[in-house]
């Protein structure tokens, strides 16, 4: 009798349909669930092609025109014109009587000397004159600053912004006449541009008394050292573009 009940048994339990999933079974369909559940509440990290994906900044998207790098309208409207404005001096005095008026009203103008010297001459006019007839000392100054930018962005071009960090005037004597500005730069400007970076550059002026005479002196009036940053207008468009 024993023996019967144990065989009924056996068969029983290998008759028995299994209603219930395995322990691994259980284990993988939990492991898959929880997969499911995280892919959809963290964000795709990797395109198609296996690349990253830019989280946006702010809750905003850049737009498509940052993301690819291509240039806007706008930004080929001012780099035209920043061209045209160190086309000759027409185009200059032009741009400058709308976008730098100091600089028309006191007429400075830019020749090139040779390869690496460039001067700018300061006409002797009213407008530059102080009370007792004499060139003024702030004119001097001010247009220091304006001839070593004309410089400096005629030679990078219209794809970089030139600011004016530091400005040494120095001055020696006073000016009956036109100032000729020789500029003559300390650093290899060319060199720098073809980095495509941000950089730093000095300039070296020396201001002197345009000879009218035949058979006059030059007479040194002034020496300046005048210091640029130049930074590169899509390095700000870059910098605007994760701010938004």
């Amino acid at each position: 009798m024993m023996v019967a009940s144990v065989l009924a048994n056996q068969e029983e339990s290998v008759s028995t349909p299994a209603t219930e999933p395995s322990a691994i079974e259980q284990t993988a369909a939990d492991a898959a669930d929880t997969s499911g559940a995280s892919a959809k509440a963290s964000p795709r990290t990797t395109a198609l092609d296996g690349q990253p994906v830019t989280p946006p900044v702010g809750g905003r998207r850049p737009s498509a025109a940052s993301r690819s790098g291509r240039r806007t309208l706008m930004d080929r409207i001012d780099s035209f014109l920043s061209k045209l404005s160190t086309r000759n001096n027409f185009w200059h005095r032009v741009c400058s009587m709308i976008w730098l008026p100091y600089a028309f009203r006191s007429g400075i103008q830019m020749k090139q000397l040779d390869q690496r010297t460039f001067t700018a001459v300061l006409p002797f006019r009213r407008f530059n004159k102080n009370w007792y007839n004499a060139m003024a000392g702030a004119a001097l100054l001010g247009n220091s600053e304006i001839a070593g930018g004309m410089y400096v962005f005629a030679a990078c071009g219209g794809d970089y912004t030139v600011v004016c960090k530091h400005l040494d005037y120095r001055f020696l004597r006073p000016c009956f006449g036109p100032a000729v500005y020789k500029i003559t730069p300390r650093e290899d400007i060319e060199s720098l541009v073809k980095s495509r970076a941000e950089f730093n550059i000095t300039i070296d002026m020396e201001i002197s008394q345009k000879i009218t005479k035949p058979g006059g002196r030059e007479k040194r009036v002034g020496k300046c050292a005048a210091a640029f940053h130049v930074t590169p207008k899509a390095q700000h468009k870059r910098k605007r573009s994760r701010r938004v």
